[in-house]
This record gives structure tokens, sequence and C-alpha cells, in this order.
């Protein structure tokens, strides 16, 4: 126990400060998008791209862990959807954007910097190769089940021309393509280069969750917290417990290595969420009530996930 202690107090204390410094007005509220947009796209990125050059991405690559955490990420985007419409009465549109929240993981601002906390860097190459294709394919699927399903919605050609833009604009898929192309031409960086990625590397943990905990005085709970609970529920519970079953008893992939994915896919879901949501004026209160709930409640979950799993 004193174990995963030690791994989740100076995540949530580094998230806390964050929080409590935009609270107290010691640091400006405008600063914090500065910092994810950072993060997000320059830090991340590097590490990213550092990552994967340095990686056996041939043997990362391992679909017994790749296909449970996205089969689990769409089960729970179905079960939001129809939890949305008959449970909560949400229109079409807003049963999606529901459904998105329970199944989008937050993998880079909480994620990365767990998985590295808990288990250091051998932990990257098999959660980088599920970070690459993440914002791709659930990205994708969420904007084409919503066109599918409110009515006002656009022609199919167009929403995947805007998913395909969305995606490829990310720069965090610049740097896992840039990293890739690094890793099969057998790229080695000189030193002043191996030393600046480095240094990039280094600064994605500590402003990533001082940046997440700022952003979440953004967030207030409203009427939609019952349904933000269940969301959180599916992405926080349901998620996890899927890919354990299906990579450890199902595929018998070793726990040393199919704990990276569970883990993964035991993080709270991220801004992304709202981001969706506000795009299609759809479920915005529940999307940012299940940020603020779950990213709390994650606290403790992910604690006895790594308990489960081995810290």
């Amino acid at each position: 126990m004193l174990a995963i202690v030690n791994v989740i107090a100076p995540i949530f204390a580094l998230m806390a400060l964050g929080y409590f410094a935009v609270r107290l007005r010691a640091f400006p509220a405008e600063g914090i998008r500065g910092l994810i947009a950072f993060v997000n796209n320059f830090a991340t990125p590097c590490l990213l791209f550092y990552s994967l050059i340095n990686s056996d991405l041939v043997s990362a690559f391992n679909i017994a862990i790749i296909a449970p955490y996205y089969i689990g990420a769409i089960i729970c985007f179905v079960a939001g959807i129809l939890l949305a419409v008959k449970l909560f009465g949400n229109r079409p549109g807003e049963a999606v954007s529901a459904g998105f929240s329970a199944m989008f993981t937050n993998t880079v601002l909480i994620g990365l910097p767990i998985i590295q906390r808990a288990y250091g860097a051998e932990a990257l190459p098999v959660t980088l190769s599920i970070i690459g294709l993440h914002g791709a394919i659930l990205l994708t699927l969420a904007m084409l089940t919503m066109e599918f399903m409110r009515r006002d919605g656009q022609s199919l050609g167009k929403t995947m021309a805007v998913a395909l833009r969305r995606v490829g604009s990310n720069p965090l898929i610049w740097g896992i393509a840039a990293g890739m192309i690094g890793y099969f031409s057998g790229l080695e960086l000189i030193e002043p280069a191996d030393a600046f990625f480095l240094m990039m590397m280094q600064a994605v943990v500590p402003v990533a969750l001082f940046g997440i905990g700022g952003a979440l005085n953004e967030y207030r709970l409203s009427d939609s917290w019952r349904q933000a609970v269940v969301a959180s529920v599916l992405k926080l519970i349901l998620h996890p417990l899927i890919a354990y079953v299906l990579m450890v008893p199902v595929l018998g992939v070793p726990i040393e290595i199919a704990r990276y994915g569970i883990l993964l896919s035991a993080m709270p879901p991220g801004v992304n969420i709202y981001v969706f949501a506000t795009y299609y004026n759809r479920g915005v209160s529940v999307a940012a009530n299940t940020i603020l709930i779950a990213t709390l409640a994650s606290a403790v979950t992910v604690s006895v996930w790594l308990y489960i799993l081995g810290a």
C-alpha cells in the first residue's frame, strides 16, 4: 500500500497545486490554457518522438493488449449512449456526447505520468502503441456516430473530412509519425539534439499535471451530475475491467505486460470530451461534470487498480 501511495501522491499533489494556485489566484487562470497547449503541442510530441526512436516498437505492438483496450472503450461508448437514452431521456446527439465521455481517455496529461511513475520507462513502448491509435480511432468513431444519430447532421463525406483533418492536425500524431519514421530508418540523435529532447520530456509531467489541476477550476457541478457519475463509472471501472478480463484470463497476456494497457484504460476522460461536446453543442454540461468527477474519483480508483495489478 505504501508503494501505491508513493506512486499516486506526487501525481495528485501536483494536480492539487495547480488547482489551488488558480483558485487562490496565485497563478493566472488564463495561463493554464497556455500550459496545456505547451504540453500538447510541443513537450509531449517530443516525448513521443524520443520514446519511439529509442524503443523496441515491433515487439511493443501487441494486438492482445491493443484490441482489448479498444473493445472496452467501444463497449463503454455504446453503454453510455444506451444509458443516456433509456435512463436519462437524452436526445440522440446528447447521448453520443455522453457515450464519448465514457470512452475517451486522458492518455497524455494523466495516463503517461502515472504509468511512467508506476512502472518506469519500460512501460512506454506498449503505452505509446495504444496512444498512437487513440485519437484516430475513437474521435473518428464518435464523430461518425454523432452524424448518424443527430437529425441535423452533415453528410457522411463531410464528417469524414472533418474527422481526418482534426486527427491529422494534432501535434501528438505528428510526434508519433516522426518517431515511427525515425525508428524504422534507424535514426540516432547527436548529443545536442538528444539533450534537447530529454529536457522537453522532463517538462511533460509537472507542467501537464499542474495544468490539468488548474483547468478543473473551469468546471462546476450542475444538474447533470448524476449522468456524469454514470459516465465516470463506465470509464474508471467498466473499461479497465473489460480490458483486464480480455487480456489476462481470455488471451493469457502476462500481467507484467497487460497491466500497462489495463492501467491506461483506468484513467479518467480528457478535455477532448468537452471539446467534442462544445463542437456539436450537445451534452456540454455532462462532459464538463464528467471531467471534474472522474478526475477527482480517479485518485481512489487508480489506486485500487494499482493494487490489483501490482504497483
